[in-house]
């Protein structure tokens, strides 16, 4: 696979997923953060909390980036992973929203 530059927050999404760090995960996020995961809707720290014991660190998730895209606008990029663990399975694409060096949205879809 070849060498993918994420953006930092992106990288730190993905590093605390895979290390399994929920705090980490969490704190990459803005305090306003928007998720929504084929319609299920979590805002800010408590739903990405909710999302991430329910749906990413809670079910063992892991991550491998697929390839890197620019999204519809200059914050936004549209990361492909192939996901794995104890929940979904499968590789698709990641929409992610960034503020700063936090991710203000992410649509899976």
């Amino acid at each position: 696979m070849p060498d993918i530059q994420l953006p930092p927050p992106v990288q730190r999404f993905v590093d605390a997923t895979n290390r399994g760090d929920s705090e980490a995960f969490v704190d990459v996020f803005t305090d306003d953060a928007y998720l929504n995961d084929w319609g299920r809707e979590f805002h800010g720290h408590d739903g990405v909390r909710d999302w991430d014991r329910t749906d990413n660190i809670g079910v063992n998730s892991h991550f491998d980036v697929v390839g890197i895209e620019p999204g519809p606008d200059a914050d936004t990029v549209v990361v492909t992973m192939t996901v794995s663990g104890d929940g979904y399975n499968g590789t698709g694409p990641l929409v992610f929203g960034l503020r700063g060096d936090r991710i203000a949205s992410l649509r899976i879809s």
